[in-house]
């Protein structure tokens, strides 16, 4: 089992800046590729980055390359998504996600990919 917990999350204006921190706890961090995923408001649940085991292999989905940046800390058992340059359509609830994996460039962009997900952290941009 592996429990994570989202936190970061807030109001922001447009054109801000906000970080997410994705704590994991309960099994080897370094094992499971991490994702995170946004839901909007009557909107499904989306795609938004992934980040392999070690770190070398990032995915983004197309409405956030070169805004956010996925990364992690091993050594802290916590994955971080860098918001910038945030718009109001960036509004959403965000999770965080784990799947077990013994291939260290695997960064899953599915949902079904996924076995353990966070509760989520709102974040609220402002125009």
């Amino acid at each position: 089992q592996v429990q994570l917990v989202e936190s970061g999350g807030g109001l922001v204006q447009a054109g801000g800046s906000l970080r997410l921190s994705c704590a994991a706890s309960g099994r080897v961090f370094s094992s499971f590729a991490m994702g995170w995923f946004r839901q909007a408001p009557g909107k499904e649940r989306e795609f938004v980055a992934a980040i392999s085991r070690s770190g070398g292999s990032t995915v983004y989905a197309d409405s956030v390359k070169g805004r956010f940046t996925i990364s992690r800390d091993n050594a802290k058992n916590t994955v971080y998504l860098e918001m910038n340059s945030l718009k109001p359509e960036d509004t959403a609830v965000y999770y965080c996600a784990a799947t077990y994996t013994g291939s260290y460039t695997y960064s899953p962009r599915l949902q079904s990919q996924y076995d353990y997900w966070g509760q989520g952290t709102q974040v609220t941009v402002s125009s």
